[in-house]
């Protein structure tokens, strides 16, 4: 029997609401995060986006599932961003374009704060495969033709906007804009110059698989940060 016109609205109205509320819900737990750390609550979170502590269990089991939801779409923004930089005419100002876009995205922040408190996740894994490939193929182009170092990978570029993004004291919008000039005096660190042969840098570069050692919570015994002392 089919469905009557009064009865349609209702199942898209909920799906439409559940699909705002996770949006809210993933803008405030990556300021709280970025802000506050782990030990923020659900609560606070929750708060943030402005949505009842039902509506956040309905979505998410805690603040975990969350959390780990959350890395995924800033890989997956710094992914793009590299996708799209790499339509720049040369490398080097690809290079320059991504780096300039992603020291002042909030995708970036979240390393320096919960990092190594987290496990990989399938998910997590797929999506960091994808930033790696995506920074990789960035790489080739300036080294290829020559105006970048041949010892800098990818993961030099992530643990770079990890320095970048440590917290500096003072108004937002100086803050940008010393990120940004300390960007761009390590950029010229790692190109190449025409008339003088630059000397080799002092330690190896991390590997990818370095930076999951730091970024994902190692497996030694332990348990999972606890889910029941955040509600407070």
């Amino acid at each position: 029997m089919p469905a009557s016109p009064a009865s349609t609205p209702a199942p898209r109205g909920r799906r439409r609401e559940a699909e705002r509320n996770d949006r809210r819900l993933l803008v405030a737990a990556h300021e709280a995060l970025s802000e506050v750390g782990w030990t923020v609550s659900v609560t606070e979170i929750a708060r943030r986006a402005g949505i009842g502590m039902g509506s956040f269990y309905r979505r998410y089991p805690g603040k975990v599932q969350l959390a780990q939801h959350v890395r995924v779409v800033c890989m997956e923004q710094l992914t793009e961003a590299a996708r799209a930089a790499a339509e720049e005419r040369d490398g080097w100002q690809a290079l320059v374009r991504f780096m300039c876009e992603a020291v002042t995205a909030p995708a970036s922040s979240l390393l320096p704060l919960i990092g190594g408190v987290l496990p990989g996740t399938p998910a997590v894994d797929e999506a960091s495969e994808r930033l790696h490939t995506a920074i990789d193929a960035l790489l080739e182009r300036p080294r290829s033709e020559g105006v970048l170092r041949q010892d800098v990978g990818a993961a030099d570029l992530v643990l770079l906007l990890v320095h970048l993004r440590t917290r500096i004291p003072g108004l937002p919008e100086r803050i940008g804009q010393l990120r940004l000039r300390y960007l761009h005096m390590t950029l010229e660190g790692m190109r190449c110059g025409s008339a003088t042969e630059r000397a080799a840098l002092p330690q190896p570069s991390p590997d990818w698989q370095e930076l999951h050692r730091l970024w994902d919570k190692q497996p030694a015994g332990q348990a999972l940060p606890d889910e029941e002392s955040d509600e407070g």
